[in-house]
């Protein structure tokens, strides 16, 4: 099976797909604790008070105390698919996609999952999900995979976007007032739509490589991210970039937007870069770390929770890089 190339982990639509397209073993487990502090993490989702976390071997997780600690969320039924990103659209509702087609909701904040989809033969990973402003839900995936529900995800269709052809689809992301929405791919693909994603129309080529996510700016314009520390910044229209300054080669699976209107993408080698002007440069505010960082959230006080092939952190970015506290096991 051809390979999307940049992850680094057991699967994450950054990471590679090279690890996003195969199994990945994990370390015995205790009887009664899942080792959180040593899992691969590919996704976090906030749902209210509630931080979620999901990743290899279809695990799920959330805590109430701002990833101090965690619990294994109850799942039905239980498979061993990677998960590849956790969305919600409220404190309870969310929805989660990964490989096998599978597709989960939550209706309680992340604590509990019914299985909405899953097709071990022919489905194809799945690498992103959203609910569109008609109510619709969209995720895609490998191979240009596209599936539709008008019905809370109870069914799903195929959806046809042209121009896509077998390129992979990384991510969907859509600017705060819905107004315009992106999916991100491989071989630079950017599409764009101005209907609540009903039609979808692609951007002239710019980039050969994957991209792997994109954060709107508070200025309306866009920052996409990917492979070997391209960056690339557009105009509200999501028409036209242009290549950002990145310090590193890595590649970037992952991004926050802080209150002071700065961007954080975390990525390979467990380094954080910051923008603060409009995504046209990056500077290192972290870097070190053992790991590859594939996602991150923002804490209360200031901290950073974060995602990586090798559990999940805590990081206050104010103290020395030896401050970051890895998560206690979970509760199974």
């Amino acid at each position: 099976m051809r390979i999307l190339i940049g992850l680094a982990m057991a699967a994450i639509v950054g990471l590679s797909a090279a690890y996003s397209f195969s199994p990945r073993a994990t370390p015995p487990l205790a009887a009664n604790r899942l080792p959180v502090d040593r899992m691969a993490f590919t996704t976090l989702a906030r749902a209210g008070s509630n931080w979620v976390a999901g990743g290899e071997l279809g695990h799920i997780v959330w805590s109430a105390d701002n990833g101090k600690s965690w619990t294994e969320a109850a799942i039905e039924p239980r498979r061993f698919a990677l998960f590849t990103q956790i969305v919600f659209v409220d404190d309870k509702i969310g929805m989660a996609v990964g490989h096998e087609g599978q597709i989960l909701r939550s209706e309680d904040g992340g604590r509990r999952w019914k299985e909405l989809a899953f097709d071990q033969d022919k489905g194809e990973p799945l690498m992103s999900i959203a609910r569109l402003p008609s109510g619709q839900w969209l995720a895609v995936g490998a191979f240009g995979r596209a599936l539709r529900s008008a019905d809370d995800g109870k069914t799903w269709e195929r959806f046809d976007i042209p121009g896509v052809e077998d390129k992979h689809l990384n991510r969907i992301v859509s600017a705060a007032d819905g107004s315009r929405w992106l999916i991100l791919g491989e071989r630079g693909l950017v599409l764009v739509s101005t209907d609540g994603g009903g039609k979808w129309s692609v951007v002239p080529p710019f980039y050969n490589g994957s991209l792997y996510g994109a954060a709107q700016l508070a200025d309306g314009g866009w920052v996409a991210y990917g492979m070997r520390g391209n960056a690339f910044r557009a105009g509200a229209e999501a028409q036209s970039w242009t290549k950002a300054q990145v310090p590193a080669p890595i590649s970037m699976f992952g991004h926050a937007r802080p209150a002071d209107d700065s961007l954080l993408v975390v990525g390979q080698g467990g380094i954080v870069l910051r923008s603060a002007d409009g995504g046209a440069s990056f500077q290192i505010v972290r870097a070190g770390y053992r790991a590859a960082f594939t996602d991150i959230g923002l804490l209360a006080d200031g901290g950073w929770l974060v995602a990586s092939d090798v559990g999940l952190r805590r990081i206050d970015p104010r103290a020395p890089k030896a401050a970051a506290t890895a998560a206690s096991g979970v509760q199974k």
